[in-house]
């Protein structure tokens, strides 16, 4: 496999959400674009992925502007995901079921191209996401506790 490159993540993701299944989708990007997201000028906070005409974009995504760039553009803007059109149909009857959402994970680099890892998920609770916290605590005092009998 090739080797890829994590850019930015969007850690808040998997501690909002129940990941049911990932997707691997291209990115399309302008050339500024590209520049400013390898320098890490990027930020997936309150971003997702929406299906318009049977296109995926990729909402709420910002790319800060090329610093080397006079080119003006919206950082925010709508970029659309390049996904196959059978995956496409699949999300459209998952997203008709309720409560389910498309989030991105991650944005990297394989092979020179542009890469979203977007992930089909459900919302948490508030009571989940306290269940999930107890329990990493419990682990790292149980991990802290053996550590000391070594």
């Amino acid at each position: 496999m090739a080797k890829e490159k994590a850019v930015i993540t969007n850690r808040q993701a998997r501690r909002d959400y129940h990941i049911e299944k990932t997707y691997e989708a291209g990115l399309q990007l302008k050339g500024n674009e590209v520049k400013s997201l390898r320098a890490g000028n990027a930020n997936l906070k309150g971003s997702f992925a929406k299906i318009e005409n049977g296109e995926l974009f990729l909402v709420n995504m910002h790319i800060g502007p090329y610093e080397f760039s006079q080119e003006e553009y919206d950082p925010l803007k709508p970029r659309k995901l390049l996904l196959h059109k059978t995956e496409i149909k699949q999300l459209i009857t998952k997203l008709n079921q309720q409560g389910f959402t498309l989030v991105p994970l991650k944005v990297y680099f394989t092979r020179g191209y542009a890469k979203v890892e977007i992930a089909l998920a459900q919302g948490k609770k508030f009571h989940d996401k306290r269940h999930a916290l107890k329990e990493k605590q419990v682990k790292r005092e149980m991990e802290k506790e053996s550590r000391k009998r070594r």
